[in-house]
């Protein structure tokens, strides 16, 4: 069984930045792939970003190319989404994923965190 915390999220003004974390517990997330997803009040959950196990891949949602980058960290178990120049409409309830196999862009994950609020300010 696996636990993910997330942490990070907070309220900030449109342009700034924030890093989100995911942190496991449980047993070691080295090896499986990772998701970053969000969901906006109102509207379904969608793909953020993806890591392999390795995280020699990844993938990033259009919306978010060139701002957020998804990376992690094996040994201290924890994956990051580090997000820059936010804008409104990045406001949205952050969560982290974890699976067996390769990364996905669907929500076809076996674990996931309670969710970190993120509010961008205009």
């Amino acid at each position: 069984q696996v636990q993910l915390v997330e942490s990070g999220g907070g309220l900030v003004q449109a342009g700034g930045s924030l890093r989100l974390s995911c942190a496991a517990s449980g047993r070691t997330l080295s090896g499986q792939p990772m998701g970053w997803f969000r969901q906006a009040p109102g509207k379904a959950r969608v793909f953020v970003a993806a890591i392999s196990g390795s995280g020699g891949t990844t993938y990033v949602a259009d919306s978010v190319k060139g701002r957020f980058t998804i990376s992690r960290d094996n040994a201290k178990n924890t994956v990051y989404l580090q997000m820059n120049n936010l804008k409104p409409e990045d406001t949205a309830v952050y969560y982290c994923a974890a699976r067996q196999g390769t990364p996905s862009l669907r929500s076809d994950y076996d674990y996931w965190g309670q969710g970190t609020q993120v509010t961008v300010s205009s």
